[in-house]
């Protein structure tokens, strides 16, 4: 099989369908003095109480080393703590702060708001057949 023209191959669709949606994102975020990283991890942390910093490095995509920095930027800023494993001082626990959580009423209804824009050019089947299809690409670099 031959490789498709550049314009059409699957590395630049997604990189163009990532620069469709994300700058409407990157406003949200901009507005809360936040970067797409520091977003990655409040989001993580507002659906768990507490994440070892090994699986919010694998969560969020964000390498451990690079973590690390972002992580001591939003403990600057006071939206997230860190908290050592009482069983094994290894293990290194992040959690967000009151002010780390109530951030999340702030941003999550224009993030809601921006998803729903997004969905509504799709019809309910086209949207689940994207999003698996997604997942199904994610899952080739695991299977390697």
């Amino acid at each position: 099989m031959a490789i498709q023209d550049f314009s059409r191959s699957l590395p630049i669709m997604l990189y163009k369908a990532l620069d469709g949606i994300l700058p409407k994102f990157r406003c949200i975020f901009n507005d809360y003095d936040l970067t797409e990283q520091q977003w990655r991890i409040l989001r993580v942390l507002w659906e768990h109480e507490k994440i070892a910093l090994g699986k919010l490095a694998e969560l969020t995509l964000i390498p451990p080393p690079s973590l690390v920095g972002i992580v001591d930027r939003l403990l600057a800023a006071n939206l997230i703590k860190r908290d050592r494993s009482a069983y094994d001082r290894r293990v290194v626990f992040i959690l967000a702060t009151q002010k780390g959580k109530d951030l999340e009423s702030k941003v999550m209804p224009r993030v809601n708001d921006i998803y729903n824009e997004i969905r509504e050019s799709f019809t309910h089947d086209q949207w689940s057949q994207l999003v698996g299809s997604l997942e199904k690409i994610s899952l080739i670099s695991k299977k390697q």
